[in-house]
């Protein structure tokens, strides 16, 4: 069972920068998928960036050329530099393993979902 911690959250004024970090215990993340995604209280939790065993990348549209995602096999560890923040980057933030596109029988389409989660480092981004 991956255990994942994350940290690195505060508060931010609007441009400002922060690194989140994600460690994992309890397994190696050398074999996973592992994404951070965010969410704002009373919505959808967003896919932010995703980073495949290889190192490759995918991300968000509104993130792209601002944010980072970048991993350390060695570390067991998975980072987030988000740099230029602004205040709609404001959200809890979210560590996860084991990501890949499964069926989702209640949305009837394919999505990426992941298997292990952390419980989240809070980002405020004040204007």
């Amino acid at each position: 069972q991956v255990q994942l911690v994350e940290s690195g959250g505060g508060s931010v004024q609007s441009g400002g920068s922060l690194t989140l970090s994600c460690v994992a215990s309890g397994g190696a993340i050398s074999g996973y998928y592992m994404a951070w995604f965010r969410q704002v209280s009373g919505q959808e939790r967003e896919e932010v960036a995703v980073i495949d065993k290889g190192g490759a990348t995918t991300y968000l549209d509104s993130v792209k050329g601002r944010f980072t995602i970048s991993r350390n096999n060695a570390e067991n560890t998975i980072y987030l530099q988000a740099n230029t923040l602004k205040p709609e980057d404001a959200a809890t933030y979210y560590c996860a393993a084991d990501c890949a596109f499964r069926w989702d029988r209640d949305a009837g389409q394919f999505r990426r979902q992941c298997t292990y989660w952390g419980q989240g480092t809070q980002v405020t981004v004040s204007s």
